[in-house]
C-alpha cells in the first residue's frame, strides 16, 4: 500500500502542517526537511500529482501549441521554454498542430481537458478563434513569433521589420537591385513585419520595390523551393534572394540546385536562421538568426509571472527581442558589374 502523508508524520514525529508545507514549498526548518526527506526515501513516498491538482486546482503543467515541432527553430524554442519551467516545477504537454487550423484547434481543447495551468502557443489561426476557449478558462497565454488581434495576452517576438531591413539592405549595399523576397502568408504578421522591412531597406536605398520579385508562400520548405522558381520563371534580371525563414531557407537552397544556378555567382542568397545549416551549405549561407533560446526562456519566465501573479511586467507585455546577421559566402558583390553596365 502506498505511502501517505500521515505515514510520513508518524515516521517523523512532525505535525502533517509541517509536512504539507514542505511539500507546497513553504519554509521548513532545516532539520525537519532532513527529517522528512529520510522519510521519503525510506517509505518509498510519492506526491499524487492528480489528487494535489484536484485540490488546489493546479496541475504544475503547461500546454506547449507549435505549427511545426521538426525544424530547429521550434525544437531550440521549446528547449528554452522547458529549461526554465522544469527549474519551477512544472512540466509542459507539447502538442504539434501541422500547421493545420483544425488541428490547432483540437489541441487547444484537449489542453483544456488536461486543464494545464497555462497556454504557450505559436498561432496557425491568426483569427483567434481558437485561442478564445482557451482564453475563457482565465489561464495566461504567452504567444510567441506572433501577434493575434482581439486575445489580450503576453507575447514573445522578435524585431521582424529589422531583421528583413539589415539582410536585404546588405544585397542593396552589394549592388543588388533586382532582389527576391520569399515570405510568408500574407496575414502572419511575422511576413508582414518581414516585408516591411523588405520595403523600408529599398526606400533608404533608392531603389523602387518591384511586385513581381514578391512571392508569398507557407512557411515550409516544399513552399521555398517552390517559390523560388516562380521567381526566377518570372524575374529573369533577379540577382538576389531573400528567404525569410528557416524552413524556406532551405526550399530556396533546393530549388536553386535544382535548376543548377550557382550561389552566389548566379544568384545571392540571404537566408533566416539554423548557423547549423548554414554552415552545411557551400558556400556557407549569410543569414539573420533569431535568439531561439531566449524566446522560449522569455515565454516561460512570463508565463511563471503570471502564474505567480507577479505585477513586475505591465500586461498585456510585448517583449521585442533583436536579431543577429551571421555573415557567409552567399552574396556576391557586383557594384562593380553595375558601373560597367550601367
Amino acid at each position: 500500500m502506498a505511502a501517505t502523508m500521515k505515514d510520513i508524520a508518524k515516521e517523523t514525529g512532525l505535525g502533517l502542517a509541517t509536512i504539507s508545507s514542505y511539500f507546497n514549498g513553504g519554509n521548513v526548518r532545516e532539520k525537519n526537511r532532513v527529517k522528512i526527506e529520510a522519510a521519503i526515501e525510506k517509505l518509498h513516498y510519492e506526491v499524487n500529482e492528480v489528487a494535489r491538482g484536484l485540490k488546489t486546482n493546479e496541475t504544475h503543467t503547461i500546454g506547449v501549441v507549435i505549427p511545426e515541432l521538426n525544424n530547429i527553430f521550434s525544437a531550440e524554442i521549446i528547449m528554452g521554454m522547458e529549461d526554465v519551467l522544469r527549474q519551477h516545477g512544472y512540466a509542459t504537454i507539447i502538442c504539434d498542430c501541422r500547421t493545420d487550423p483544425a488541428i490547432e484547434r483540437d489541441a487547444m481543447e484537449f489542453l483544456v481537458r488536461k486543464r494545464v495551468d497555462g497556454l504557450i502557443n505559436m498561432p496557425v489561426d491568426i483569427s483567434g478563434r481558437n485561442l478564445q476557449r482557451f482564453q475563457k478558462t482565465g489561464k495566461p497565454i504567452v504567444l510567441i513569433d506572433r501577434k493575434v488581434r482581439g486575445i489580450k495576452c503576453d507575447t514573445i517576438l522578435v524585431d521582424n521589420e529589422d531583421a528583413a531591413f539589415r539582410a536585404v539592405s546588405l544585397l542593396l549595399r552589394n549592388g543588388h537591385k533586382n532582389i527576391g523576397f520569399l515570405g510568408g502568408p500574407r496575414d502572419v504578421y511575422t511576413s508582414q513585419e518581414r516585408l516591411k522591412g523588405y520595403a523600408r531597406a529599398h526606400k533608404a536605398a533608392g531603389v523602387p520595390v518591384q511586385e513581381a520579385l514578391i512571392c508569398h508562400g507557407d512557411y515550409t520548405i516544399r513552399g521555398g523551393a517552390r517559390g523560388t522558381e516562380e521567381l526566377l520563371d518570372r524575374n529573369v534580371h533577379m540577382t538576389a534572394l531573400f528567404a525569410s525563414n528557416y524552413d524556406m531557407t532551405v526550399g530556396a537552397v533546393i530549388g536553386l540546385n535544382e535548376r543548377n544556378i550557382k550561389i552566389p555567382e548566379e544568384i545571392s542568397l540571404v537566408g533566416f536562421d539554423n548557423p547549423t545549416f548554414a554552415k552545411a551549405c557551400h558556400p556557407r549561407l549569410t543569414i539573420a538568426v533569431q535568439p531561439t533560446e531566449e524566446i522560449g526562456q522569455q515565454a516561460a519566465r512570463i508565463m511563471l509571472q503570471r502564474l505567480s501573479g507577479s505585477e513586475k511586467t505591465d500586461f498585456p507585455a510585448c517583449i521585442s527581442l533583436k536579431t543577429e546577421m551571421a555573415e557567409g559566402r552567399s552574396v556576391r558583390d557586383i557594384t562593380a558589374v553595375n558601373t560597367e553596365n550601367p
